[in-house]
């Protein structure tokens, strides 16, 4: 997943006992410090793409912020 680092971690769910990927070191500990939690990580990725704060216009002259 990593632009320039190699895949040579092999990453596990410890509930289902299943292993989906390999992963750089930087993205399986990304993961791992989200908590694997799906909607965290979406919500970082938005805020990396600079979607978090763009406000949302709900009636003339009204913004609308994300929660």
């Amino acid at each position: 997943m990593g632009l320039s680092c190699p895949a040579v971690h092999v990453d596990h769910c410890r509930t289902a006992g299943r292993v989906p990927g390999v992963l750089c070191f930087n993205c399986n500990s990304a993961i791992g410090l989200l908590g694997e939690i799906p909607n965290t990580v979406r919500r970082a990725a938005a805020y990396l793409e600079g979607n978090s704060w763009k406000p949302t216009l709900v009636a003339p002259g009204v913004y609308q912020l994300p929660s």
